[in-house]
């Protein structure tokens, strides 16, 4: 069975098996409210980072493991502008164009929750 999921606004496409006996896990309901449970994390490994005219913010909550640009910098389109940490995963926090640093508002060892801005552009 082929499935079409959007995520955070990302769309994915995902191919699922289907056993004929296999257990249901029920209907989550809409708007996150999962009985206590919390609302489940998803990471978007097929998207950058969100970008607006002033900043990149975080895609994801986590730590920051590392920092590699500081104000003034130039950096290109793809570039590694620093590395967030979850679960033990790293995740880098690429460039989505041309730029150049205008403020950098975390530091290592840094909590961040998802949408936080990370780094400001000129």
């Amino acid at each position: 069975m082929k499935l079409k999921l959007t995520i955070n606004g990302v769309v994915y496409d995902v191919e699922v098996e289907v056993e004929e006996d296999a257990p249901t896990l029920g209907i989550f309901p809409p708007g996150g409210n999962f009985g206590g449970m919390g609302t489940p994390a998803v990471t978007p490994h097929a998207s950058p980072p969100a970008a607006s005219a002033k900043g990149i913010q975080a895609p994801l909550a986590g730590t920051v493991a590392n920092v590699l640009v500081e104000v003034g910098q130039a950096f290109g389109a793809g570039e590694t502008l620093l590395v967030l940490e979850a679960m033990k995963m790293e995740t880098a926090i690429t460039a989505p164009a041309d730029g150049e640093i205008a403020a950098v508002r975390v530091k290592k060892g840094d909590s961040v929750a998802g949408g936080q801005v990370l780094v400001e552009l000129k």
